[in-house]
């Protein structure tokens, strides 16, 4: 898990609530506790011991998912081959593959994923990942821009996203063990973390200060010029099977102490907040969001400050930036802004970019910093250090974080020296493009998911592939026009400057589904006076009468309120709804087995009216809507109820909705 909590940067759905260990007597329960070097060791002699070719194919793969999270790539690629040829399927082709580009094996990466695409009948859906280490073995060939060192203080834990401070000392965050609280956590395999200093003359380490520190998960720490407000990230820990929220704090620094932080006015509710970053005259706060309003996953957003102090609405930065997929982890640098992506084509996982900011406030395309600065692994956090010397025939120097296999720990901080490029050689003195050749062009798709089985759509989605013959509304200003996507899924489309889009995709025996795209704050780059960018609009197939569970919807014991954390799912839907206004749905609600049959149904019909209520309240018609509450009359999991585990209560414990007219 731990990849997966260095792409969330320990900041989502961190494991607060347990507070109790659990006696490990074989390796998969090592491995649900997340001690995975001792899953490791124990599940290999448990592999050697068994006989059947299909229980050795499930014990490779979480071998291989085991050495995945201890950031050992090369050690999970011959798990993961091992693990599909036994017939466990494409998760295990999947690992591999992924498993191979980390370890930078790009050759053979490029066939796996070309194998894979082919396994779910979609070559189209790693097409990016074929294309990004073409490139990456391409950029190999460079001579380096940088040079790179491990710095000695990093832990056999994660340590992460250095920031300058007093006195050749950084300010960085950690989950090592002498974190701030119980013990007893330690169980989870590194579960929270912390702010520390350390003095880069001595090594020295220390808890940065324990008025900010605490048992949640404090980290990514940004401070002004003369160290007198701090802004950094607190994840709070939330109730049983709720999502954990992060968000951005700030303390006053005085006489070498910190007061107690209090959060920023601009945050909602449901939302996360990470990664903070200063502007140098303290007037900007960029930092990175999942609001479900930006262009998809993590996005990039900009704060100013306000004339009472306050900071401002925020405003999502440009597509130039941010992407449908994860921008995180700005830094800004007068103007320039250093940011990690994993949609930009990279070298694997999130790579580090950098993006100039222009005369008229646009942002320039995006810079990959190429190896030894970017790996197959993890980049992220990078900063400049202004205060060092810098020693002799180096330009600037600085810090970044890396999971990269030759580290420490899970993620480890790296110092970066800038060296001066071998002369290059003559080139002709380039024309400055005149105005009509500046071209700002779309690549659009429009796609269906591939379901493990075809007939249920509450089945493992393998991924999308290409959906001919849809139409797409497209609407900018007051003109609109529709094009039919062709046989190859795409659509194309020569883009206005400083205009907002919106696409609207529809099907027959499917349900509409819209997406949106501006040029606005995409500037003219005489270096690249054609830019290309691509949108993906996904269109879910009608199950007619056919439940599909809705995930993150969880309510307190004995209650039917909606929940904060169950808000987003419920907007999704009602935005899905008025998307579609000619159908009409039904949320129904189950319990599991425990409790009175009457009790059950009784409860179940008050949670399913909650969520009709909800989407009422959100301007849906009341008369589209039906809620129905089945209490424990109809299980996902038909077991013994005294006899079901606690996760085939969950899977009972369920909401859902179809479409019924």
């Amino acid at each position: 898990m731990y990849k997966n909590l260095t792409l969330l940067a320990l900041l989502i759905a961190l494991l607060t609530g347990c507070s109790y260990t659990q006696k490990v007597h074989d390796g998969r329960t090592a491995f649900d506790v997340k001690q995975y070097a001792v899953a490791a060791r124990m599940l290999e002699k448990e592999y050697e011991k068994e006989k059947s070719r299909v229980e050795k194919g499930k014990l490779a793969y979480i071998i291989g998912e085991s050495y995945k999270h201890l950031n050992k790539s090369d050690q999970s690629i011959p798990w993961y081959r091992i693990a599909y040829d036994n017939q466990y399927g494409v998760d295990a082709l999947k690992g591999y593959a992924y498993a191979l580009k980390e370890a930078q094996r790009y050759d053979e990466a490029m066939r796996a994923f070309k194998d894979l695409g082919i396994e779910i009948g979609s070559p189209y859906e790693y097409r990016r990942e074929i294309s990004a280490c073409e490139v990456a073995l391409g950029w190999a060939k460079l001579p380096p821009e940088y040079e790179i060192e491990l710095m000695p203080f990093n832990s056999g834990n994660s340590d992460y996203a250095p920031v300058l401070y007093k006195a050749n000392q950084l300010v960085f965050s950690s989950d090592r063990t002498a974190a701030t609280g119980d013990k007893v956590y330690n169980w989870t395999g590194n579960a929270f973390s912390d702010l520390f200093l350390v003095d880069l003359g001595s090594n020295s380490i220390s808890g940065f200060d324990p008025a900010l520190n605490t048992e949640n998960n404090e980290g990514t720490a940004a401070f002004n010029q003369d160290f007198t407000e701090m802004y950094f990230t607190r994840c709070f820990g939330g109730k049983k099977d709720a999502v954990d929220y992060c968000r951005i704090l700030v303390s006053e620094g005085s006489a070498g102490s910190w007061s107690v932080p209090y959060m920023l006015n601009f945050m909602k509710d449901g939302v996360n907040y990470v990664h903070p970053s200063l502007s140098p005259d303290g007037s900007i706060l960029y930092f990175a969001s999942d609001d479900p309003e930006g262009w998809g996953g993590w996005d990039i957003y900009a704060s100013e400050r306000q004339a009472d102090g306050e900071w401002g609405n925020p405003i999502l930065l440009s597509r130039v930036i941010n992407t449908q997929g994860d921008e995180k982890f700005p830094f800004i640098d007068a103007d320039t802004l250093y940011f990690a992506s994993d949609s930009h084509t990279g070298m694997g996982g999130l790579d580090i970019f950098r993006s100039v900011k222009m005369a008229n406030g646009s942002w320039g395309p995006p810079y990959n910093l190429k190896a030894p600065i970017n790996s197959g692994g993890d980049d992220f956090g990078f900063i400049i250090d202004y205060e060092s010397p810098e020693p002799e025939g180096v330009l600037q120097q600085g810090y970044f974080t890396s999971t990269r296999e030759d580290g420490r720990g899970s993620d480890d901080i790296y110092r970066w020296r800038k060296v001066p490029p071998p002369p290059a050689p003559p080139v002709a003195q380039k024309e400055e493009p005149k105005p009509e050749d500046y071209k700002l062009l779309l690549e659009g798709y429009v796609l269906e998911k591939i379901y493990e089985d075809p007939t249920n759509p509450n089945s493992k989605v393998l991924g999308r592939k290409l959906l001919p013959g849809a139409q797409v509304e497209i609407q900018y200003g007051r003109q609109k026009e529709t094009v039919t996507v062709g046989e190859n899924g795409q659509f194309s489309l020569q883009l206005q400057e400083d205009t907002d889009y919106d696409f609207l995709a529809s099907k027959e025996q499917y349900l509409n589904n819209a997406e949106s795209f501006s040029t606005k704050g995409i500037g003219r780059d005489p270096d690249n006076p054609v830019q290309t960018f691509e949108i993906e609009i996904v269109l879910d197939r009608i199950f007619f009468d056919r439940e599909i569970r809705l995930e993150n919807i969880y309510y307190d014991f004995d209650k039917w309120d909606i929940r904060d954390d169950a808000k987003p799912t419920l907007d999704e839907l009602a935005r899905n709804l008025k998307l579609n206004p000619a159908i009409r749905i039904q949320l129904g609600s189950h319990t599991d087995c425990r409790g009175a049959t009457r009790y059950n149904e009784e409860l179940s019909q008050k949670r399913a009216q909650s969520a009709v209520d909800y989407l009422i309240s959100k301007g849906i018609d009341p008369g589209r809507l039906v809620a129905r509450g089945y209490g424990e009359s109809q299980p996902e999991v038909d077991c013994l109820c005294n006899r079901c585990t606690e996760d085939e209560h969950q899977q009972n414990r369920r909401t859902t909705f179809k479409i019924i007219e």
